[in-house]
Parts: C-alpha cells; structure tokens; sequence
C-alpha cells in the first residue's frame, strides 16, 4: 500500500459513472484508492446528485456548484472553465499540500490565479478539446448550437495555452499525446482510459442482432444514429439503438424505421446484458478526438465490431475491427458477419491487445509520475 496525497478536480459528479469522461474519472479514482492513495475529490454538481459512493473510496469529498450563466458565454475564457470558477475550490486546494490532477481543461480555472508553485499539477485531457467542439458544431443542425460550439472551439484553441503552466499532461489516447508532444514543452504521457471491464467476456458464436449505444444528447452520436437507421432500412436484420432515448427529438421515436428499435437504458448491468447478446456493434463516428469507451466496452463485452476509421486513430484497436468509412461498406461488413462465428480465436487476441487498457496497470503509471 502506498501513502500519498492526492487533489482530483473533476467537472461533475462521477458517480453513477454513466458517461464516457465520468467513467474514466470514476475508476481512476478507484484504481488509485485501492493502491493506497488518499484522494481529496473536489467536483461540480449541475446535474447529478451526492453520491455516498464516493465517500467509500475518497479521503474527503467537495462539492462546488457550477454557475451557469448566459452571460458567461460572451467571456474570452471558455464557458466550460468560466462556469466553474470558484474561489472556494481555490482555498481548499491551498489547504492541503498534494499533488493536483485536474480532469479536463473544464476544470482548470484555478490555474488562471495561481502557478501552485512547488506543488505538481497535472491535467488529464480526455479530448483535444478545440477538435473535439469543432466536431460537434460540423454535426449540429441548431444553428444557436452551432454558433457556441464554434465560439467555444475558438476560445478553447487560445486557452489550452494554460497547459504550459503545468508539469504533466495526461493524454487518453496515442494520437492525442503526439500532438500535446509536439505542441507544447510540457510533458506528456499517454495513459489509457480507465473503466470497469477486467477480462473479455467467452460468448458463444451468435448475437442476435446489431447495437448502437451512446450519450443521445451528443450532436455527434445523434448523427451517427441518423446514419445507421439509413443504413438498416436495406438491411433484414435488428439494430438496437441503446442509451437515454427521452433526450431525443419526438419525431426520432414516432417514426416506424424498418428493422430499427429504440431501447431505453437503465444502468450499467442493462448496458452488459445488450452487450452480450448483440452479434455487430455498428459504431460511426465523425470525429477523432479522445477514446471511445463505447468500443472499449464492446470490445471487452461483445463480439464484432464495425467502426469508421476515426473511431480507432490513435489508439491500436484497429486491428480488433472492421473498418468502414461509407454507407456500402458499412452495408457489406453487416452482411458479411451476420452469418460469421465469433471465435476462441478472437477472444484470444482481443485477450493480448486489451492488455493496454488495465486499469491497476495504468493507476500505477499515475503512481510513478507523483513520484518521480
């Protein structure tokens, strides 16, 4: 067991983990928890509520709320900074000499008043944020939506420059670190995403049908759905659409689409369940910023994995899938593995390349760095 200290600022409440940043932020915190280390959580609340959860495995556990104003959009600083501004956070950070991980440049406002001198800082970045919302405004259709995620894609290329402030940044994917490599003097070290998985689920050889599962509040997933629903009306065989289909558009659910079906999440265990029993996980994506936890998840408790090439830029799983950048090969993949068996085979290399993502492993990375 180890004995350190240890700040993580994170931008919302990460437990239940039912999002892709919240899942990493969960597990790391719990990876690092069960190797010793004492965690002092500091997180904004906005949408989820208090969890006990995170008394179980934290030192002591902050909550700060996240001041959403419509005037904080018309600041130079990012909205997803400048809403969680909060001179308490800064006071309590002060109070305690530890390490500081912030989760996202979310969260890193406190860096704008202090340098923490003797103190070391790192920022987990779990997307180029810039790229990431220059993504989001290509598949938005609200044009007020459209207008803020290009204005905050702006302000987040000239704030990233905080980063220079820092002694680690702590990327989630391979091609994201070689860009803060070459960007900027600070260090940076690839750790991959940490989650719940351990070992590759043995399946039998069939699934029943195709999955889509993903945040579908998400301009992008949304898109992605659009596609895949096109895609299914020529195509005799089931996709599921999985996640929280209350935030979708009415006219999404009153359509009758041809072998395509709504399912609407209930938690994590439900997740697994459809996991288990989908045959193709069909998985477009149109940008390629940060790791997609919905394909590490499938790769870990599914069988087949169809994606678009930015799915997997950057973090060596393209071997564990099919690639498929248009409508037809999406199409010819689907038709080609409805009749294939998912093999011992496969489950054995999936075995040898998911190694990467180990969770303790990755934990002990983090360890290293606070000791170094």
């Amino acid at each position: 067991m180890l004995n350190y200290k240890l700040h993580i600022v994170s931008f919302d409440i990460p437990f239940p983990p039912n999002y892709g940043g919240l899942i990493d932020v969960f597990y790391k915190i719990k990876a690092l928890s069960e190797l010793g280390v004492e965690i002092y959580l500091h997180t904004f609340e906005y949408k989820t509520e208090r969890s006990e959860e995170l008394d179980k495995i934290c030192k002591k556990v902050y909550y700060y709320p996240r001041l959403n104003s419509f005037k904080k959009i018309f600041s130079s600083i990012p909205y997803i900074a400048n809403t969680r501004k909060n001179k308490q956070l800064l006071i309590n950070l002060r109070t305690i000499d530890a390490p500081i991980l912030f989760e996202g440049l979310h969260t890193t406002y406190p860096l704008l008043d202090t340098n923490f001198n003797k103190r070391k800082v790192l920022v987990r970045m779990h997307n180029i944020e810039h790229f990431y919302y220059k993504g989001l405004a290509k598949s938005e259709t609200n044009i007020f939506k459209k207008l803020f995620f290009i204005s905050e894609a702006k302000k987040l290329k000239s704030y990233e420059k905080i980063l220079k402030k820092i002694n680690y940044i702590l990327t989630i994917s391979d091609s994201d670190n070689q860009y803060f490599k070459k960007t900027y003097k600070t260090e940076s070290v690839y750790i991959p995403v940490f989650h719940s998985n351990k070992t590759v689920k043995n399946l039998t050889a069939k699934g029943s049908y195709a999955l889509y599962h993903g945040d579908l509040s998400v301009s992008d997933n949304i898109r992605a759905v659009k596609y895949l629903i096109d895609i299914f009306k020529h195509i005799n065989y089931p996709l599921k659409i999985v996640g929280n289909i209350k935030k979708l558009e009415p006219s999404f659910l009153n359509n009758n689409y041809i072998n395509t079906s709504f399912v609407q999440l209930k938690d994590q265990n439900h997740l697994i369940n459809l996991l288990n029993n989908a045959h193709i996980n069909v998985l477009p994506t149109f940008q390629d910023t940060g790791i997609k936890l919905k394909l590490i998840n499938a790769l870990f408790n599914s069988r087949f994995c169809i994606v678009t090439k930015k799915m997997v830029e950057g973090n060596r799983l393209e071997s564990l899938c099919l690639i498929a950048n248009n409508k037809k090969d999406f199409t010819n993949n689907i038709l080609k593995l409805i009749d294939c068996d998912y093999t011992k085979k496969e489950i054995s290399k999936r075995e040898i390349i998911l190694k990467e993502f180990d969770t303790k492993t990755n934990a002990l990375k983090i360890v290293q760095i606070l000791n170094h």
